[in-house]
């Protein structure tokens, strides 16, 4: 496998053969990045899934494993997860032992039961996994209950579970050996499901904040004591678009990093021997404090190790015949600048054939193509700042673009396949000027090569 088809991603990871979709068991331990992703081995539509393995040692180049991690069983399928260090020996299986936590989706188990919550650990790094044989860890509570989010909090020396109920409807659960879950509290994410998330970062004040997601990019930021979990903000959007779906971050990252990877859920990639991928690392932050933080993703640091030639434009005036062409032939890139709006009422920015559209009347920007996953919320149009001057970042790869708006404030997927161009990247404006500073474009080398 050569990774070098006709739309094979060439810095987002995929698999080398079938259908994936939801990250699962992120986790970071003795320099590795382990990545788990829910994988159908048996053809490039969604079915009974099992957990593939890549891992990365740079968090951008990742290497599949062979085999699978986790397998159905008498318990089911195996559904979304995640995967924790025990430094503390805490479940009792080894000083330093990874665990995963999954659901088991009863409805392909023989005979047919609810979904329940299992756990499985590994001695040798992630690379083999035993499950626990007094699975499942946590019985059926309601509905399709699933994708157990863990993560330790030290100051109660607590395992914290966040759980998908039913509907709008999460839990939080405690424990203190990763076997023996109590409930401590029900939560509701406002027209969001599965694949929750829970994690701590600093405000710009310096104060711990927590913040609770769903699957469709929607959380509120708020305080967790570790019995606990008060919400301070209303619902917002941390990743708008087409595209981006289940999220999650992973554990045990050092340096203080909060690292996050997302399904680029309901990409179109015709006749190829694999389905779907997942989208760059991105690193997270909170913005403000109080009631006014936000939180904004940009992409690891890591990502410029792959730039190549690059092109930079101080200054240019764009409107009418006159339009900012990037003399590259490139179908990876990673290109940024500022605009000033001026008085027009459109900016087009064409990447290979297919037009991402700033609506400045509108205060949104859209990309024209393809239809909506069933998953995500149709969010062709995303909205922007009503600011006269903007800062955007775009990282294209063979079927996809990923757009970061003013630092990453704003920040969404798309995937596309390309249309017929003269030049792979060209910016426009309608009907009159607009001013594009500090342009900057630098070709992206693959992963594969």
């Amino acid at each position: 496998m050569d990774y070098k088809e006709l739309h094979r991603p060439q810095f987002h990871f995929s698999a080398r053969k079938n259908w994936i979709n939801d990250p699962n068991g992120l986790v970071y331990q003795n320099g590795v990045w382990h990545l788990y992703f829910q994988h159908n081995p048996a053809a490039c539509v969604w079915g009974k899934p099992f957990w593939g393995h890549a891992v990365s040692n740079d968090l951008i180049a990742w290497q599949e494993q062979d085999g699978h991690a986790l397998s159905p069983d008498e318990h089911g399928a195996m559904f979304s997860g995640s995967a924790v260090v025990d430094h503390d020996n805490t479940a009792g299986f080894g000083e330093g032992a990874l665990l995963a936590f999954y659901t088991a989706a009863g409805e392909y188990a023989m005979p047919k039961r609810e979904f329940t919550q299992c756990l499985a650990f590994s001695l040798d790094g992630g690379a083999n996994w035993i499950k626990y044989d007094g699975n499942p860890v946590l019985e059926w509570i309601e509905g399709g209950n699933r994708d157990p989010k863990v993560i330790w909090h030290a100051e109660t020396r607590r395992w914290i579970m966040a759980l998908y109920l039913a509907e709008d409807r999460y839990c939080l659960l405690s424990s203190p050996d990763a076997k023996t879950w109590t409930k401590i509290q029900d939560l509701t994410l406002d027209d969001d499901n599965e694949c929750p998330d829970f994690f701590p970062l600093k405000d710009a004040s310096g104060t711990e904040r927590w913040v609770f997601s769903g699957a469709k990019g929607y959380y509120v930021v708020g305080r967790f004591d570790g019995k606990t979990f008060a919400a301070e903000t209303g619902r917002q959007t941390a990743e708008s678009g087409r595209n981006g779906y289940a999220a999650q971050t992973f554990s045990n990252v050092p340096d203080g990093r909060c690292i996050q990877i997302s399904w680029m859920a309901g990409g179109l990639y015709p006749e190829m021997p694999f389905n779907q991928q997942l989208s760059i690392p991105v690193e997270l932050t909170l913005m403000g404090e109080g009631n006014n933080v936000v939180l904004t993703r940009w992409p690891v640091r890591e990502l410029n190790s792959l730039r190549q030639r690059s092109i930079a434009l101080k200054h240019e005036t764009i409107g009418g015949d006159k339009r900012l062409t990037a003399t590259t032939e490139a179908v990876l890139f990673d290109a940024s600048f500022t605009v000033h709006r001026q008085d027009a009422n459109l900016l087009y920015v064409v990447i290979r054939g297919q037009s991402l559209v700033f609506d400045w009347r509108k205060n949104e920007f859209r990309f024209e193509y393809g239809s909506a996953s069933r998953l995500v919320p149709d969010r062709r149009q995303v909205p922007l700042p009503d600011e006269p001057t903007l800062s955007v970042r775009l990282v294209v790869d063979k079927a996809s673009v990923e757009v970061f708006i003013n630092g990453g404030v704003i920040s969404a997927s798309f995937c596309f396949l390309p249309n017929g161009y003269v030049h792979p990247f060209e910016i426009h404006s309608y009907p009159t000027e607009q001013i594009i500073e500090d342009f900057e474009l630098h070709e992206l080398a693959s992963i594969w090569s």
